[in-house]
């Protein structure tokens, strides 16, 4: 993760005179949108929309030539035929023109302020006045084409159809990106919801190999000692730090995540269960609750702040951890419209909870996405430390490269290895030169033997692995560090745990800076 120097006086409005905070949003008074294109555009000349089978074609040549796909490489045509093949529903980034170092300010930006909602709004009539045409029947109205409702950050989420609309907006000063939010693609149709990261069932056969029984009767993961964690505990816990996972919500029936979260060694404490994940669009839309239906959300949650309790379940990394856990999306990949809006969300509600220090998210996709990439950047802003996984996908499809948002600078890239020297991924994780820890987290001599974590419901744990059971861990490590001094800036943290690393000062191409020894790390805490 590289550091972003926030320079709020360079390059700032060009109608400012001073680059205060307080000055970022106050334009001149007659400051009005500029919509004008930077070039021209050629009209729609009638051709059908691509067929997804091209479409995926061209998005799987330039993914494994150069990674997440971005939709700003694509032509009009190819963006229009996503966009007709999907829900029909955009995500627009805006801003003002003049304005500069929106990644490095975003997290000041107030979106109804003259000049951005100025300019929200004219892009707003420009769309339904272009989408009405050439329509036939009943004009379209606002509300019509608005999805998801206003939002914090600068964009909109808006339903476009028109090929003219999308090719003059493309080519807008203050249009930021276009991109289709409901498009994806599957590497195979056969996919299930378990291999997505949903529906393991509890662990059968465990043996004393598989854990530690640690006091009063927990079971600490059997890869915590890869890492020193038991050894960290004997100085710090995680304790007032607290976590927050984005991820598929906490299971309802789980009561070490909920009525028995503050209890046996990890009282004093507390959990937060929220949903951004939506029903709907607009006008009717509802968030769907923060309960997870399909597992891995409770895995990972239980992975990063389970209770050290008595009744034989497992304990999680940093136990005496605070959680907030956000139900973003309904499986472990950002594929949908609504799942994309609720993770952007949940990003936006943990970068103002100044209680919240540390972020996980074991969740992504092969497409990049302008609007959970300013998410991201207003809660690395906000001071976060963001961990995200690298990717976790079946054996035939590993050699995708490192996935979105973990190749974003501000987050910190986490994989799965196994055990053993020289260090080797995991049979289903990514990795490549974004990765900047790894975690142990699956036996090379026994490929089903991986971590172990609190199940749905119940007492037996279940077993979790790839890059998304990783970064829970390393989220947990970081938050164990934290809380041996809860003064420590997010960098000081993050040296911290490069320090203890195992190949840091040196940087590997696929392995980042290794594994990082949580007792060392904690240790070196002032």
């Amino acid at each position: 993760m590289r550091t972003l120097g926030i320079s709020l006086c360079l390059s700032c409005l060009l109608w400012l005179s001073a680059c205060t905070p307080s000055a970022l949003d106050v334009p001149s008074p007659a400051f009005e949108a500029d919509l004008s294109l930077t070039t021209p555009f050629e009209k729609y000349d009638g051709r059908d929309a691509l067929q997804r089978t091209t479409i995926d074609r061209v998005v799987w040549e330039q993914i494994f030539a150069y990674g997440p796909f971005r939709w700003e490489n694509a032509d009009d045509y190819l963006l229009w035929s996503a966009v007709i093949n999907s829900d029909s529903i955009v995500s627009l980034g805006y801003q003002p023109q003049g304005y500069a170092n929106l990644d490095e300010t975003i997290h000041l930006v107030d979106v109804n302020s003259k000049p951005w909602k100025t300019t929200r709004e004219a892009l707003l009539d420009f769309i339904v006045t272009e989408e009405n045409r050439d329509r036939v029947g009943a004009p379209l109205t606002l509300e019509d084409i608005q999805a998801f409702g206003e939002k914090e950050l600068p964009y909109l989420n808006v339903k476009i159809s028109s090929f003219n609309t999308l090719a003059q907006l493309r080519r807008m000063k203050v249009v930021r990106y276009l991109d289709p939010m409901g498009y994806g693609i599957e590497p195979d149709v056969d996919h299930t919801r378990s291999n997505s990261g949903c529906g393991g069932g509890a662990a059968s056969n465990l043996t004393s190999a598989d854990y530690n029984t640690v006091s009063p009767n927990a079971k600490a993961s059997w890869h915590y000692d890869e890492h020193g964690i038991r050894t960290a505990w004997n100085t710090s816990t995680g304790d007032n730090i607290t976590v927050g996972v984005i991820d598929t919500g906490i299971s309802p029936n789980q009561n070490k995540l909920n009525s028995n979260f503050s209890s046996g060694q990890s009282t004093g404490r507390f959990r937060d269960k929220l949903g951004t994940f939506v029903t709907g669009w607009w006008w009717w839309a509802s968030i769907d609750g923060p309960d997870d239906d399909c597992g891995h959300g409770t895995n990972m949650a239980g992975m990063v702040s389970a209770p050290r309790t008595s009744s034989g379940t497992t304990v999680g990394v940093a136990y005496k951890s605070n959680l907030v856990s956000i139900r973003g999306t309904d499986d472990v990949i950002i594929n949908e419209s609504r799942e994309k809006d609720g993770v952007s969300d949940a990003y936006v509600i943990l970068g103002n909870r100044s209680d919240v220090k540390v972020i996980s998210m074991s969740l992504g996709d092969i497409f990049y996405s302008g609007q959970v990439a300013d998410a991201v950047k207003y809660a690395y802003n906000k001071g976060k430390l963001i961990f995200s996984a690298a990717g976790t996908s079946l054996t035939w499809t590993s050699w995708w490269g490192v996935i979105f948002p973990a190749t974003m600078s501000q987050t910190v890239a986490v994989t799965g290895v196994q055990t053993g020297l020289p260090l080797k991924k995991c049979d289903t994780c990514h990795d490549g030169s974004a990765v900047d820890f790894v975690v142990v987290m699956q036996d090379r001599n026994n490929t089903s033997r991986t971590a172990i974590t609190l199940h749905t419901s119940g007492n037996t744990p279940a077993r979790s692995g790839g890059s998304s059971i990783a970064t829970a861990t390393m989220a947990g490590m970081a938050a164990l560090v934290w809380g041996k001094n809860t003064s420590q800036s997010r960098s000081q943290v993050l040296q911290e745990l490069k320090n203890a690393a195992s190949i840091y000062p040196a940087r590997d191409g696929n392995f980042g800076w290794g594994l990082v020894n949580a007792a060392a790390a904690v240790a070196a805490v002032q």
